[in-house]
């Protein structure tokens, strides 16, 4: 099947930090996908645009489309790089099935996924509260789907030593720095990584390589939904593609002050899946239906709050054999249901497409 993946190469559409989440995710993750006998074709939205624009790269989209008549046009927005427009052109145009992966649903539905999802054949949505409020906007074509490993990328390290206690890799925005203080105080031996946190941002490949050096990998869910001075400003600027700010349209408000009230809630995110899939042990906060994709206790562990948590690590970091089984047991359920190239054909048969 010719496939054109139109997603950001870099992460933030910046060459200095390195390749996106959606390319090493998502690219590669089609490309390899049954076997790699698909045609896969890669429209760097961001690469073009810093080169030309955003005019011409919206021109050129089309240009790509019509030239290279792909079966499927598979997006993975970001902002409003891609107009309205360009996307209704395909979808009404060029014979080509239309597909977007919304990305965070749980908050930005109401001033994002709501107003470009119906120019598009098909959207997913990994918020399992989402397929009803895409049904009260007359939007039927929704799949549920959810994030998941890269297993060509996220996988054991074949030389691992285990040799850090507790880690975690993120931005300490929210509460995690608190959090992070408590456990050290609580005598856990505890490094972070990620910008802002002393030890730095760890590369793709360190990364992976603590995830499976260490005996306990967190993950804190609560996102960067603090409500503060900042946040309430962006309910009335609009930041536009130049990166300056204007203010945004008054039919916007309401909109904007949903997403920030929802950006409250827990949601699932690609560490969920990444860490099992590199043989990690999971100590995990609750999130959106997460009980759906791994059994707490056997596969991976949940933890209620701090105390809870630090309750966890103690006992895990004693009982290693323990610890050891929930790894392993993590590990075989997301190499057998949770890798991306599954997450695909499955998307691809509910889009009625042969894979």
């Amino acid at each position: 099947m010719r496939i054109l993946y139109i997603g950001m190469k870099y992460d933030y559409g910046d060459p200095k930090r390195g390749f996106s989440f959606e390319h090493y995710n998502f690219y590669e993750s089609l490309v390899a996908m049954d076997d790699g006998r698909h045609e896969i074709m890669y429209f760097p939205f961001d690469e073009i645009m810093n080169e030309v624009g955003r005019d011409e790269m919206n021109r050129r989209l089309l240009d790509v489309v019509k030239q290279e008549k792909p079966v499927l046009c598979f997006f993975f927005l970001f902002t409003d790089e891609i107009e309205e427009r360009t996307i209704q052109t395909i979808t009404e145009k060029s014979g080509a099935t239309t597909f977007n992966w919304f990305a965070d649903d749980h908050w930005r539905f109401d001033n994002f996924s709501k107003f470009y999802a119906p120019y598009f054949h098909y959207v997913s949505t990994t918020d399992s509260l989402a397929p009803g409020k895409y049904r009260k906007i007359g939007y039927k074509n929704v799949i549920k789907s959810q994030w998941a490993c890269n297993d060509q990328t996220y996988k054991p390290v074949v030389d691992a030593i285990l040799k850090y206690d507790v880690t975690f890799v993120g931005q300490p925005h929210s509460d995690r720095k608190m959090v992070a203080e408590k456990i050290k105080s609580a005598g856990i031996h505890l490094q972070c990584w990620g910008n802002g946190w002393p030890e730095g941002r760890a590369s793709q490949e360190e990364m992976i390589r603590i995830f499976s050096e260490s005996r306990i990998n967190l993950n804190l869910t609560k996102g960067s939904g603090a409500i503060d001075i900042k946040q309430i400003a962006k309910i009335f600027l609009n930041r536009r593609t130049d990166n300056s700010y204007g203010v945004q349209s008054p039919t916007m408000w309401v909109n904007n002050a949903k997403s920030l009230w929802n950006k409250r809630r827990e949601q699932i995110k690609g560490r969920n899946f990444e860490i099992p899939g590199c043989g990690g042990f999971l100590l995990t906060a609750d999130a959106d239906n997460l009980g759906d994709y791994y059994i707490d206790g056997k596969e991976i562990v949940i933890f209620k709050g701090v105390p809870d948590l630090i309750e966890k690590a103690r006992y895990y970091l004693k009982h290693e054999d323990e610890r050891a089984r929930i790894a392993v047991a993590g590990y075989e359920r997301t190499v057998r249901e949770h890798t991306y190239k599954k997450r695909f054909q499955e998307l691809l048969r509910a889009m009625k497409l042969k894979s």
